[in-house]
This record gives structure tokens, C-alpha cells and sequence, in this order.
């Protein structure tokens, strides 16, 4: 098998990964499972196994590079299942505290793999100047550099994120003072919202055929990369919170912003880019929460809210529409593969969502299981469009 055929096999392996923990995770949130467990396997099992699956087949293209290691995905991929499965058991009181220590020393030791692995495949070319961009998108290579350059910073922030949670284990000294958020939100908002925000402009252009404002990926990328340092050593209070809060907000508004003007400017209709949309508008619900905790405090609740709205609906409804364009649901040849299908699988995670929030919000406790729930059976149809389209591929 050819290195790139070996890189794309193993990426789809952490792509269908991501899609049995995202209804492992929606499922657990139905059951009512501890914050810490369904934090863990909504962001380092949903959402950074697709990240590290997508970033082993692109950010290598993106730099006019090849993969260092073919291999490394192999071996990555098993250290980070069973690192999430340790660490999301790690909380729960029956379970022995060794099970929470194996978790973070194998999902370091996974992250510890991908970085040197990516490091080593771009290291002649860190600022991302040299990008692959053809002669036919010349117009292009401005904004591909701009978002070349932020992706090592997201990186940056997967390490220090990793450290985060591997130093309470080993009893490492700890970043500013172990408080658990800080890693999250160096996951959520330096890794995953950063790789949103720099992937996307070099992707979604190209999958709408339009081009965004440039001056706003010049405001997006800069606030993406500053804003989450700000975040997570702020935490849970003051200044520093605030100041990180309103440099978040900047970017999320400024890449919905430009997401909303690439969909206004395409004559494509394609499922994804709806999803999409629905996630850069979860975003806008995401920074709004934010803001309200900085500067006027929050509740248990609330902080339920906000990490749903960011985890299933920014970061997640973008990935399942980027994935519907990697993957779309109209090439499967099993029963029930197909837009339709598709449709209702967005529709079941937005609307699942939206009913939840309202219900949280509103303090009706049924309409939040209820509209997790309905996240569920679109967790399970996505799921079931992905991996069905893996498995007929397996198969020719």
C-alpha cells in the first residue's frame, strides 16, 4: 500500500472512532453520566479523533509535504481509543484511580506521536509559506499562508492541553493550578476551534467555490490563536477572562461572519454546508454564554449549556458537515444511505440540541432529555451513513 494510501486508511479509522464516541457520548448524556466523563468523550473522543484523522491527511498537503511516518496513525490510533476510554472512566468512583493515570499517559502518549510525527513532515516549512496552492487558485495563496500559519499554534495548544492532563497523574507540576478546564478549553478553543477556523478557510472555499472577506480571516486567525491562551489562564474569573472572552468572540463572529458570506455567495447546495452554518450559528450562542459568564458569573446549569452548545453544536455540527463533504451520504449503496437520511441526521442533532438549550434555559428537565435524546438517534444515523461508507469501501 503506497504511504498515502496507509495515511488515509488509518484516517478514516480515527474517523469512524469519532463517530462511535459521539453516540457513546450522547448516550451517556441521556443517562445523566458526570460533566468530566461526557466532557471527555465529547471532546477528546468525538472531536479530536476526527481532528487528528483529518490533520494526518491534510496539514502534510497544506505544507507541500508528505507524511513523515505512514505509519504513525497506526499507532496513534489505539493509544488515543483506549487514552479516552481510561480517562472518561477515570472519574466515575467505582472504577480504581490506576484506570485514570493509564488513560492520560497513553492519550499523551498518542499526542506526543501526532506532534512529532506532524512536526518532523513540516519542519523545513513552520510558517506553511509553501502551500501546494496550484496556479489556478493563485488568488488563493494569501489567505492559505495566513491559515497555514496558525495550525502549528493550534498544535501548541494540543501539547500544552495534553501536558494539562497528564501532569495531575503523574504528579507533574501543573499548569498555573490543575484546574480541569484549562486543559479543556486549550482542546476546545486552542485545538479544535483554531484548526476550525485555519482548515476552514483553505477547505470551505474551495467546497462553495467563493471566496471569504479577506479581512476577516486577517481579524479570525489572529484572535483564534490568541484568545483561548487568554481563556485558559483566566479561568474561572477576572480580567484576564474577560479580555480572553471578548478576543474569542471577535473570532468566532468574524469566522461565522465569513462563513455566512461564503454560503450567501455559492450556487452550490450541498447538505454539509447547512451544517455548517448551523454550527457557526451555535457559535454565536457559544460566545454569547461566554461573555455572560466573564462578566456576570454562571451556574452549574449554564456551564452545561455552554459546553454542549460549543462541543456538539459549533465544533460538532461543523465536523459532521465537513465530514458529509469528505463522505457524502449519496455514494453509499446500503439501505437507507442518502441525503435523505443525511437531512434527517442534521436536523435530529440541531434540532435535538436546540430543544435541549431551550429546555435547559427554561428549567424543563423533560424537554432536555428529550432533546438529547433525539441527539442520539442523529448520533446513531451518522454513525451508521459513516461507517457503512467504510465498510462498502472495504469491500471493492
Amino acid at each position: 500500500m503506497t504511504t498515502s494510501g496507509t495515511v488515509s486508511r488509518w484516517g478514516r479509522g480515527f474517523v469512524a472512532a469519532s463517530a462511535c464516541w459521539l453516540v457513546i457520548w450522547q448516550a451517556t448524556a441521556v443517562l445523566r453520566a458526570p460533566r468530566r466523563v461526557t466532557v471527555t468523550l465529547g471532546l477528546l473522543g468525538f472531536v479530536l479523533h476526527m481532528v487528528f484523522g483529518k490533520a494526518y491527511s491534510l496539514v502534510p498537503s497544506y505544507f507541500d509535504r508528505e507524511l513523515a511516518v505512514a505509519r504513525a496513525p497506526a499507532v496513534h490510533l489505539p493509544l488515543a481509543i483506549v487514552g479516552t476510554a481510561c480517562l472518561a472512566l477515570g472519574p466515575l468512583t467505582v472504577v480504581p484511580p490506576v484506570v485514570g493515570t493509564v488513560g492520560a499517559v497513553l492519550w499523551a502518549g498518542g499526542i506526543a506521536l501526532f506532534l512529532v510525527t506532524i512536526g518532523w513532515t513540516i519542519r523545513d516549512n513552520l510558517t506553511g509559506s509553501e502551500t501546494a496552492t496550484g496556479d489556478h487558485n493563485a488568488d488563493r495563496r494569501s489567505v492559505d499562508r495566513a491559515a497555514n500559519a496558525a495550525m502549528p499554534v493550534a498544535f501548541l495548544y494540543l501539547g500544552a492541553g495534553a501536558y494539562a492532563t497528564l501532569a495531575p497523574a503523574l504528579g507533574l507540576p501543573a499548569l498555573v493550578d490543575g484546574y480541569a478546564p484549562r486543559a479543556s478549553h486549550l482542546f476546545a478553543a486552542g485545538t479544535a476551534a483554531l484548526l476550525v477556523f485555519a482548515v476552514g478557510f483553505r477547505l470551505l472555499p474551495r467546497f462553495l467555490v467563493a471566496s471569504p472577506p479577506e479581512p476577516l480571516v486577517y481579524v479570525v486567525l489572529p484572535a483564534g490563536a490568541l484568545g483561548p491562551a487568554l481563556l485558559a489562564a483566566g479561568l474561572p474569573a477576572g480580567l484576564l477572562l474577560q479580555v480572553g472572552a471578548l478576543v474569542q468572540t471577535v473570532a468566532l463572529v468574524g469566522f461565522a461572519a465569513a462563513y455566512g458570506w461564503l454560503f450567501v455567495a455559492s450556487d452550490r447546495e450541498r447538505l454539509g454546508f447547512y451544517s455548517v452554518l448551523a454550527g457557526s450559528l451555535a457559535g454565536l450562542a457559544v460566545v454569547a454564554l461566554g461573555l455572560t459568564f466573564a462578566f456576570g458569573g454562571t451556574t452549574p446549569d449554564l456551564v452545561v449549556v455552554h459546553y454542549r452548545l460549543a462541543v456538539l453544536g459549533f465544533l460538532g455540527l461543523t465536523i459532521v458537515g465537513v465530514a458529509f463533504q469528505f463522505y457524502p451520504p449519496t455514494v453509499g449503496r446500503f439501505p437507507l444511505a442518502g441525503d435523505r437520511t443525511g437531512a434527517a441526521v442534521l436536523v435530529s442533532l440541531a434540532g435535538g440540541l436546540v430543544v435541549e438549550v431551550g429546555g435547559a434555559l427554561a428549567g424543563v428537565d423533560l424537554a432536555v432529555v428529550a432533546g438529547r435524546t433525539v441527539a442520539l438517534a442523529g448520533a446513531v444515523g451518522y454513525a451508521y451513513l459513516l461507517i457503512g461508507l467504510f465498510v462498502q469501501r472495504a469491500r471493492k
